[in-house]
């Protein structure tokens, strides 16, 4: 049962100072704050927030071969996607869809996504009002940012979130988002004079600052809200750690010579190996989750690499993406081989942060069951630069708006019906999406929940 004399509401924080700026960390839901059934806020009545994240990755899945023989919840996951088997029940992938040129130019690794996330094709490659920007103005509420936007190689132009005005720059460090979101308010982190201090981080953390707050919180909470902000507290002190660890001055290398001025970028700068990136990308998604479950944002928005992507394996001098025009399609497995190594990279990426997601219990549910998270790519099949046969798939049910559990084939459909399906799915007031062949006005029916 919740206590009547508890007088604090959902938008409760706590707040104290940090190297002399004022330090604000959100808190998780607690049981206290809801309805006994916990599908609801107690004190207003309001259902608990649907959230979206959208997540890119680069060069598709390969050619024909991903495609599941079977429509509906009887299928088998292709062996690209077999790491997100856990989730397969919480999962919809999307098949067989295209992007439609109407007599534009293909702009490759930029006019399928120009076409399925703004609705248009054209030459001049603009990029307005993509539909992750259109879903965030519908959801956002009185949340402290809007949305956030990271990349994950250092290129702070990689990421596809646009407005009216065009593309919006990502935050390409790890340090820097975590400031952002923990340190010290009013303090802009794509300053050119920024530099994170670690002794901050460890010594006078943005969770030192509010130890006291916090010790007087904790009297106030039952046996199972006092279990959840202990596991709270204790990642948020991990992953402290971890982006201080990143911080720190390696030892001397002889062989070792000063790159370019230009390419230091904070601990974001440029990334080469898949490795880095993935590091990159395990950090900033701890801190999406942070960020989604303590109402910080309800938007999130990241990107692996940019379509043409540069990352390299280790010891490997050739990336992704010249290897999807040199490597020839393996005789017996069908598919490219290296370039298949890279996409198991990032579908087990992309399987962590809906594990670190799915771990958030609030109330009867958990994050990623509130979450429509979202991941597309660039191509169909990047050796051929196709816009057609898109691979596109939703981990969550956004509070139900879903279903969930299907393969849903739609073989040269266009791809905005998917997207347009997504923006209904997540309240947004339009009757139609798109213009020319990829205009649709019906959304996918058989996932509308």
């Amino acid at each position: 049962m919740k206590p009547s004399t508890l007088m604090w509401t959902r938008r409760r924080l706590l707040r104290g100072m940090l190297a002399g700026g004022a330090v604000t960390v959100g808190l998780p839901i607690f049981d206290c704050l809801l309805n006994d059934n916990g599908t609801a806020f107690a004190d207003t009545g309001a259902p608990l927030p649907t959230r979206f994240a959208d997540w890119f990755w680069a060069l598709g899945l390969g050619e024909e071969d991903w495609r599941p023989k079977n429509a509906g919840s009887d299928y088998e996951l292709p062996p690209q996607l077999a790491v997100l088997k856990p989730f397969q029940k919480k999962l919809n992938l999307f098949s067989g869809s295209q992007v439609f040129l109407d007599g534009q130019s293909n702009n490759t690794h930029f006019t399928g996504v120009q076409g399925y996330m703004t609705g248009k094709v054209s030459n001049s490659g603009e990029y307005f009002n993509s539909i992750n920007s259109t879903i965030c103005d519908t959801i956002a509420g009185r949340t402290r940012f809007r949305s956030l936007e990271v990349v994950c190689d250092g290129d702070p132009k990689a990421g596809w979130t646009a407005r009216a005005s065009g593309k919006l720059p990502s935050e390409v460090s790890p340090t820097a988002l975590y400031t952002r979101i923990f340190g010290p308010e009013f303090t802009d982190p794509n300053s050119a004079t920024f530099v994170p201090d670690p002794q901050v981080m460890v010594r006078r953390s943005a969770l030192s600052a509010v130890s006291d707050q916090r010790a007087a919180l904790v009297k106030q909470l039952g046996a199972a809200d006092r279990q959840r902000l202990d596991y709270y507290f204790t990642a948020l002190r991990s992953l402290e750690q971890k982006l201080d660890i990143q911080l720190q001055k390696p030892e001397p290398l002889p062989a070792c010579t000063k790159p370019d001025g230009s390419q230091i970028k904070d601990d974001g700068h440029p990334a080469s190996l898949a490795s880095e990136a993935m590091v990159r990308h395990n950090l900033f998604t701890l801190l999406f989750t942070h960020a989604l479950a303590c109402g910080q944002t309800r938007s999130v928005n990241l990107a692996i690499t940019q379509g043409m992507s540069g990352l390299r394996r280790e010891g490997d001098p050739t990336n992704h993406h010249t290897y999807t025009h040199e490597e020839p399609v393996d005789s017996v497995a069908g598919y490219q081989l290296h370039c298949a190594w890279f996409q198991e990279q990032y579908m087990k990426a992309l399987h962590d942060f809906a594990a670190q997601l799915d771990a958030v219990q609030e109330g009867d549910r958990t994050l990623l069951d509130r979450t429509v998270l979202f991941a597309h790519t660039d191509h169909g099949a990047a050796r051929l630069h196709s816009v057609h046969n898109y691979p596109f798939l939703t981990i969550g049910s956004g509070n139900g708006r879903l279903k969930t559990g299907l393969h849903v084939p739609k073989p040269g459909d266009a791809a905005t019906r998917v997207t347009f399906t997504i923006m209904q799915a997540m309240g947004v007031p339009i009757s139609s999406f798109g213009t020319g062949s990829n205009h649709v006005a019906t959304p996918i029916s058989e996932v509308l929940g």
